[in-house]
């Protein structure tokens, strides 16, 4: 066996307390260690380094050069244990880990930002990674184990039994404007004064167009005339404040870019009716023990909901 495999958390302590108080019975009385015990301990060390690591005087012990070096590395050794000990109990009791969340663009700003923060506050030793995206790809990370859960749709070609689902909520379609808007400050806006206007739409086949097109057809409309396809939120609001174009988001993000709190020169028209989208849930991996990390950032967003 080498030095390294035989060496143990005691006998660096013993070494440590060595050095400190110059004194082998004083170290070994610390330490709770008869010293018949720690003088075997440390004659075993010196044997098998082949070199003294402390000189012996009449009034104390005193560090070799040799020992020097293992004092230095014992008390980098045991503040390492220190350190893997404090982040063990944190990952056990929940308050330290790290949590990975995947989520469609809503309910991330909605319930999951505000989550964030107040678990920040309780447990700052958990580190969050949050990806935005939409649902397919979402529910794939899943499977593949890159995410503890999801919050998004179930693609109608997974099988769910494969999955937890817990209900989450309904989501709300805002059309926004910019403020200069001739739609902005109206009340009761029909769908068909949108009609006329250039539309900023998510790509189709994503739940925001699907609800906006049965929205249309209910009001007994077809689709705008003229539509730019994007899932780009960025290119969205560059068009919305360049132009008289209408950009169609989920409420929670409108609210986020409509407050006078940040300046919004962005508004949300007051439409007529309600255009809701299919809800979300919260999905989870059966096969996928959550961490309590995970279970703690978990119910945090459930108490939210």
């Amino acid at each position: 066996m080498t030095l390294a495999q035989r060496l143990k958390a005691p006998h660096l302590r013993l070494i440590l307390k060595i050095a400190e108080t110059g004194q082998l019975q004083i170290a070994a009385s610390t330490l709770a260690m008869s010293q018949p015990a720690a003088s075997r301990i440390l004659a075993e060390i010196e044997a098998g380094t082949g070199s003294p690591l402390f000189v012996r005087h009449p009034k104390g012990m005193e560090p070799t050069p040799v020992g020097e070096a293992f004092v230095k590395h014992a008390r980098a050794i045991l503040a390492e244990f220190q350190n893997l000990e404090s982040e063990v109990e944190g990952i056990s009791l929940g308050n330290a880990g790290e949590v990975r969340v995947g989520s469609v663009t809503g309910p991330a700003v909605g319930c999951l930002v505000p989550a964030i923060l107040e678990i920040k506050k309780k447990a700052p030793g958990i580190e969050l990674t949050v990806e935005v995206g939409p649902s397919a790809a979402l529910v794939r990370g899943l499977g593949e184990g890159r995410f503890d859960f999801v919050i998004g749709r179930l693609p109608p070609d997974q099988d769910s039994r494969a999955y937890r689902v817990l209900p989450a909520r309904l989501e709300v379609v805002s059309l926004v404007v910019r403020t200069s808007h001739p739609l902005a400050g109206r009340r009761q806006v029909p769908l068909a004064d949108v009609f006329d206007y250039d539309c900023v739409i998510q790509e189709r086949g994503t739940p925001i167009r699907q609800a906006v097109e049965n929205a249309f057809h209910a009001a007994g409309l077809s689709m705008p005339p003229r539509i730019t396809n994007t899932s780009s939120l960025l290119v969205m609001l560059a068009m919305v404040e360049r132009s008289d174009a209408i950009a169609t988001l989920s409420e929670e993000v409108a609210g986020l870019l409509t407050r006078d709190s940040i300046g919004a020169r962005l508004v949300p028209l007051d439409l007529a009716q309600t255009i809701t989208v299919s809800p979300y849930f919260i999905i989870q991996n059966r096969m996928q023990q959550l961490t309590r990390a995970a279970s703690r950032v978990l119910e945090e967003i459930l108490s939210r909901l």
